[in-house]
């Protein structure tokens, strides 16, 4: 355990990437579960209220945010420093990320449906960030031998490839495809391959005379999202907790 951790953490640099992530996650985690807590009239904690203003924790979260960040640049690569910055940074990540809704929507959407952005950009953050740390480079720069990273033509155009398909995947209206394309490159040209999502750019230019294609690409995002759309809903409320159900509309009687 010793010698993999020397080789595959200590070494590589990877010990302050692993501490923020790990510190992200936690952070996300002990807040879902306070904020959760307040919201059931549980325990001990409650909302942070300052001359009737609801102090939301995104704001310690971009504070620490900043202050990881800038400690990092400036604590250098040797002693405890990185570390410590590190951890404050991964922090302030999940105090922020927890509200991504919040900071998208401008409005207290927290508990709401828009709420389940927040849940969905930790997830998306946190495969990411890991994948990183398993050795993954973003563009596919990990495919590349030694030799072929040595000569400049062929690592630009590995990476040249790995960006067109992602940005491909991207137009085709496959955002999440896409991020992790970034990273994975064969996910990148799975997603620029298969049809375009309705609506989206690559549609909208490509689709618009052909009606065949049009169809198709409706059938198979119906498809999709109803057999993805729960599963993913159960996951988030798991993890986030479910939103606020909206009141019914109230009805007037028809006057005659």
């Amino acid at each position: 355990m010793g010698h993999w951790w020397q080789r595959n953490i200590i070494e590589p640099g990877k010990l302050p990437l692993l501490l923020a992530l790990t510190s992200f996650v936690l952070t996300f985690m002990i807040t879902r579960v306070i904020t959760r807590m307040i919201r059931a009239g549980k325990g001990p904690f409650r909302n942070i209220d300052s001359g009737g203003v609801h102090i939301h924790h995104v704001v310690p979260g971009v504070v620490l945010t900043v202050t990881g960040g800038f400690g990092a640049v400036a604590s250098g690569r040797h002693g405890v420093g990185p570390a410590l910055c590190a951890v404050l940074f991964g922090v302030g990540v999940g105090l922020m990320l927890d509200e991504f809704a919040l900071i998208l929507h401008l409005d207290d959407v927290y508990w709401t449906e828009q709420g389940r952005k927040s849940v969905e950009m930790v997830v998306l953050t946190a495969a990411l960030v890991g994948l990183v740390l398993c050795g993954f480079l973003p563009f596919g720069v990990n495919d590349l031998d030694e030799e072929e990273l040595e000569g400049r033509g062929s690592a630009i155009l590995g990476v040249a490839l790995n960006f067109f398909f992602a940005l491909l995947a991207l137009s085709k209206g496959k955002a999440r495809i896409a991020l992790f394309g970034a990273i994975v490159p064969f996910l990148a040209v799975i997603g620029a391959i298969r049809l375009a999502r309705p609506g989206s750019p690559w549609a909208k230019r490509f689709y618009g005379r052909r009606p065949r294609a049009r169809a198709k690409s409706r059938l198979r995002a119906y498809h999709h999202d109803r057999r993805w759309a729960g599963p993913r809903r159960r996951i988030q409320d798991w993890i986030g907790g479910a939103p606020d159900e909206l009141p019914e509309p109230s009805r007037t009687p028809e006057r005659h």
